[in-house]
Parts: structure tokens; C-alpha cells; sequence
């Protein structure tokens, strides 16, 4: 499946003129504006913590800026300060930043040795059951997580708001690409309430759809 295929599915599932989507790990917010351009009522809270990306990011929404709420912060199992691995790249990839992670990078650094990590920097991280009371969103209908790694971070500061979310994307790689990095086995375990709906399989690593057995 395409990305495009991939957002239109979901959003069959999820069957709202409104569903409120909880993107972490936005990036540039291609996601978002996907999102957005086939559900304009969707209600799109987005975080994103690395300041190259949160730059992007504001500039490519263009007329949807305003129709999204972008938060530049990390979401993981503490409030505070978390060190954040920003990535860069060779030649024409320089500017690569979709590998940044609060995990620090592990087989990453031989299997993909053309992405190169630059010396940490300090940004503010969120506990999500923390933050969403605090937004008052107690119901959430799709998580949509690209966190490099921190899977098990999100889930541990976030047990409440997974029991009251529909569904939970995310991207899953069983080769320890950063440390710590759970299997997508593993990240089932922690998830008792979920199990796959569908699978968006990659070359290498690949995508899942959970859904709560709750609902």
C-alpha cells in the first residue's frame, strides 16, 4: 500500500466526519495535510520536537496551518528535559531528518551508514496521559506514532489514553535500530487491549494498524 492508500483506509475505519488524530512524530507534517486533505473536519493535535522538522512543518501545511495544533516537544514516559538524537545525512541527503530520536541510535549507525547522528540536544517531553488531561481529550480515535524507536516510551506515559483510543498506527522495526527498541512482538505485549488490524508491510521494516478491543 501507498501512504495515500494508507490514510484513506483508516479513515473508512474510523468512520467520523471528525475523528480526532493524535500525530506523534510529525515530521513536516506530510501526514497531517494528507489527513486533512481527505477529512477536513479531522481534528489533528501533532508533535514534533525536533526544530528543523517544527520549522518544515509550518511552512509545508500551508492552508491547513490553522486547521492543525502542533506541539514542538518529544512525548514520552517522563515530563521534563529528554535528550533528542537529531540525524542528518551524505551528499544530497544532508538534510535528513527523519531518523531523530530520543533513543539513542544502535544498528542504525552500520545498517543505514549514510545517516549520520549529530551531538543531542535538550528538548521538552510530555508524559501523554499527562498532557491529554490537561487538553481535555479523553477519547481519541487514531494515534498515528513515528517515534524512531521510543514505541515503549509513548506507551508507558500513556496507558489511559491508549484504553480510550480506537486506533493506534505505528512504524515497528524488529532489528533494534535504536536502543532498547521494542519488537513489534513486544510492543503487543504492552498493548493487551490492542491487536493488528492490518499491516502496511515495507522492504525492511514495516507499518501496523492496531485496533482497541474495547470498541
Amino acid at each position: 500500500m501507498e501512504k495515500v492508500d494508507e490514510h484513506q483506509h483508516i479513515l473508512s475505519l474510523l468512520q467520523k466526519p471528525n475523528p480526532v488524530i493524535l500525530d506523534i512524530g510529525c515530521n513536516d507534517g506530510t501526514d497531517a495535510k494528507q489527513f486533512l486533505e481527505l477529512c477536513s473536519g479531522a481534528q489533528l493535535y501533532c508533535f514534533e520536537p525536533d526544530p528543523r522538522a517544527s520549522a518544515r512543518f509550518k511552512k509545508n501545511m500551508g492552508p491547513y496551518l490553522d486547521k492543525v495544533n502542533l506541539f514542538e516537544i518529544a512525548v514520552s514516559h517522563r515530563n521534563g528535559k529528554v535528550d533528542f538524537h537529531p540525524s542528518n545525512g551524505e551528499g544530497d541527503a544532508k538534510e535528513w531528518d527523519l531518523s531523530g530520536s530520543i533513543r539513542r541510535p544502535k544498528n542504525h549507525l552500520t545498517e543505514y551508514d549514510w545517516v549520520r547522528f549529530d551531538n543531542p540536544i535538550s528538548v521538552e517531553t510530555r508524559r501523554l496521559d499527562d498532557w491529554c488531561s490537561e487538553a481535555g481529550l479523553h477519547n481519541i480515535d487514531l494515534i498515528w506514532m513515528d517515534v524512531q524507536g521510543a514505541e515503549s516510551d509513548v506507551i508507558a506515559g500513556g496507558t489511559q489514553t491508549l484504553s480510550n483510543t480506537r486506533f493506534l498506527y505505528t512504524e515497528y522495526s524488529d532489528r533494534e535500530l535504536y536502543e532498547g527498541q521494542l519488537s513489534l512482538r513486544a510492543i503487543l505485549d504492552l498493548l493487551p487491549l490492542f491487536e493488528v488490524a492490518t499491516h502496511y508491510p515495507r522492504e525492511v521494516e514495516g507499518d501496523v494498524l492496531l485496533k482497541n478491543k474495547r470498541f
